[in-house]
C-alpha cells in the first residue's frame, strides 16, 4: 500500500517561526499531524534568538521524522531588518534539514497562496480558511504563522512532493510511492509541433 508523504512546512521569522507538519497520500488527501509556532525574545542577542529558533525546529524533526522540509522563499521586502531575519531563519531552517539528511526546497509566498487557494494574491484569512478545510480542523489554525507553515507544506506536496534526486537509492519508500503515483496521476505533455515557412 502506498506510503503517504510527511511535509514539515515551515514560515521562517526571528521573533515567530510558524511550523506545521502534515502527511499526504498519493491521492493528495491532507492530515494534520503537528503545528506550532517557535519563539523567539526581540530583546535577547540574535545568536541566542537563532539558537531558540534551531531548538524549536530541531525538536520537530526528531519528534515527527518528515520526509521533506520546505521553507517560503525570502523575497524583498521595504523593511530591511525584518527581511535580514526572515532570512536568518530560513537559513537555519535549511541547514537543519542538511544535517538530518532530509531534502529541501523553497516556495514563494505566491506560489504557497496558488497552490492552496488557487489565487496568488490571497488574504491570510483566505489561506487559514483553505487550510482548515484541507485539513479538516474544526477551527482556523492559529496564528496565521502557524497556518501559513501548513500552507507551505501543502503546497510543496501539491507541487510534486520531494525533489527526485538522479540516484533512485537515496529516495526513501514514501518518496518513491509519492512519484510513482505522481507519474500515473499526470499524463504525458504532448509537445506540438509547428511547421514554420521561410520566404523564398
Amino acid at each position: 500500500m502506498s506510503r503517504s508523504l510527511r511535509v514539515l512546512g515551515i514560515d521562517p521569522g526571528l521573533t515567530r517561526c510558524g511550523i506545521g507538519v502534515v502527511d499526504v497520500s498519493p491521492t493528495r488527501a491532507a492530515s494534520l499531524v503537528h503545528v506550532g509556532v517557535v519563539r523567539s525574545a526581540p530583546t535577547d542577542p540574535i545568536e541566542k534568538r537563532l539558537a531558540a529558533i534551531a531548538a524549536g525546529i530541531r525538536e520537530v524533526l526528531h519528534a515527527h521524522d518528515p520526509h521533506v522540509v520546505a521553507v517560503e522563499r525570502v523575497f524583498a521586502q521595504n523593511n530591511r531588518h525584518s527581511v535580514m531575519g526572515t532570512a536568518q531563519a530560513s537559513g537555519i531552517a535549511l541547514l537543519l534539514a542538511a544535517e538530518h539528511g532530509i531534502p529541501a526546497a523553497t516556495h514563494t509566498p505566491s506560489e504557497v497562496k496558488a497552490a492552496v487557494t488557487g489565487y496568488g494574491a490571497a488574504d491570510k484569512l483566505q489561506v487559514q480558511t483553505m487550510v482548515a478545510r484541507v485539513l479538516r480542523l474544526d477551527a482556523l489554525p492559529q496564528p496565521a504563522d502557524a497556518a501559513d507553515a501548513l500552507a507551505i507544506a501543502l503546497c510543496h506536496a501539491w507541487r510534486g512532493g520531494a525533489a527526485s534526486p538522479a540516484d533512485d537509492s537515496a529516495l526513501t519508500p514514501a518518496q518513491r510511492a509519492w512519484r510513482d503515483a505522481e507519474k500515473r496521476r499526470t499524463p504525458p505533455t504532448r509537445v506540438a509541433r509547428t511547421h514554420v515557412r521561410t520566404a523564398p
